[in-house]
């Protein structure tokens, strides 16, 4: 029976543990848990830079952070966000002592006003810099008479924690105009060889299968539009995959018997994000040597495209039966020499925009055939951010 009342009462400390973990932590502890908590909260708001939208969506984490009454956000002319009882708001100008104020110290001034000279408050200043570039400030309204120099060196570090945050921004920015321009790179690389050979193989159909020639004419407009012409940055592979296979349907209207595609894809990789003319350079360089660099001409080439569930990741891999490469060859692909150019900027911009693993790796066996695979993160909230965007301004534009 004891024993039993003992077993009992374990079992119920266990269970108060799991539903109240916070309890467990001293003061000191609950206080860095709720500060790592809105620091966390904060970056991926201000990983867009600093704009209205994203001071509006961090000012309240910037305040817990600052341990302030009151906080405002302001770029270099006004202010953007606020929160707690501050009279400055969102698109008032900037309070008179900030003009031309010596942005590289922390500035604690009385009485600067907000806009009630009855209610003297103290205020802490902090610019927000980029480098050398000052991008806004960080104000904390203290009550008169409270300001203590531990106040003013929390709101520096939370200064400074958000400056290093947009300083992020930039180089994220950055990165998506360089990923931009290798895009348009890439579509300027459209092979020609390949248009014309598509042009020329539902030309011949015409006269003999008028109907299919029809439906590989519509085929071919819809791919070159995608081509060309899409203009989100990020597409679910699903839509990815759609093009891809308008690509093949006029690869195998050319090459008919001499070309044999599989695809095997499981349905949870079908919403993954992925850039947009990223597969298919893959799929058309595993298509150029499965088929024309094969010894016998007449021979049927396969290419096999899957995408499979690697926990966070989705892996896609193309794979060829053609000639094969070795080590070097494959480096030199990817370099863009060889003429892995595709290859190269596909390379470029799942780097940019994943990271540095996130990269294209090629393998390969000299008379066995290649392997292109790519691991695509299933989750990553800045690209959601931007395929958010991308929505809300195509939706804005119709």
């Amino acid at each position: 029976m004891v024993l039993g009342v003992a077993l009992t009462a374990s079992v119920l400390a266990f269970v108060r543990l799991v539903r109240h973990p916070r309890r467990l932590l001293s003061p000191d502890g609950e206080a860095t848990r709720a500060a790592l908590h809105h620091a966390a909260a904060m970056l991926p708001d201000l990983r867009r830079g600093l704009t209205s939208r994203s001071a509006q969506r961090a000012v309240r984490h910037v305040r817990a952070l600052a341990q302030a009454p009151a906080v405002v956000l302001l770029d270099r002319e006004q202010a953007l966000a606020r929160d707690g009882a501050a009279a400055l708001d969102p698109g008032d100008g900037l309070p008179g002592v900030l003009h031309g104020a010596d942005v590289a110290r922390v500035l604690v001034e009385p009485d600067v006003a907000l806009g009630d000279p009855t209610d003297p408050r103290a205020v802490v200043g902090v610019a927000l810099q980029v480098g050398e570039e000052h991008v806004g400030w960080l104000l904390a309204v203290f009550p008169p008479g409270r300001v203590r120099a531990e106040d003013a060196r929390v709101v520096a570090e939370t200064a400074a924690l958000v400056s290093a945050q947009l300083g992020l921004s930039v180089l994220a920015e950055r990165e998506a105009q360089a990923a931009t321009a290798e895009l348009r790179a890439l579509r300027a690389q459209i092979s020609p060889h390949f248009v014309y050979n598509a042009m020329a193989a539902i030309a011949s159909l015409i006269h003999t299968a008028p109907d299919e020639a029809r439906e590989l004419l519509a085929e071919f407009a819809d791919f070159t539009r995608y081509a060309f012409r899409e203009q989100r940055s990020y597409v679910p592979l699903a839509d990815e995959l759609h093009y891809v296979e308008k690509y093949l349907r006029l690869e195998q209207a050319r090459f008919g018997d001499r070309l044999a595609v599989r695809v095997e894809v499981a349905p949870e990789a079908l919403g993954v994000a992925v850039p947009v003319l990223s597969l298919q350079p893959i799929v058309e360089n595993a298509v150029r040597h499965g088929v024309e660099g094969r010894r016998d001409p007449r021979a049927t080439a396969h290419v096999r495209i899957t995408a499979v569930d690697r926990d966070r990741d989705v892996e896609l891999c193309v794979t060829d039966d053609g000639p094969g490469v070795d080590a070097a060859v494959a480096r030199s692909a990817l370099a863009g020499a060889r003429g892995g150019i595709g290859l190269r900027n596909v390379d470029v911009r799942l780097r940019a925009s994943f990271g540095e693993r996130h990269g294209l790796v090629v393998e390969g066996t000299e008379g066995v055939g290649t392997t292109v695979r790519m691991r695509v993160p299933k989750f990553r909230a800045e690209v959601r951010a931007t395929m958010a965007d991308e929505a809300a301004a195509a939706e804005a534009g119709r």
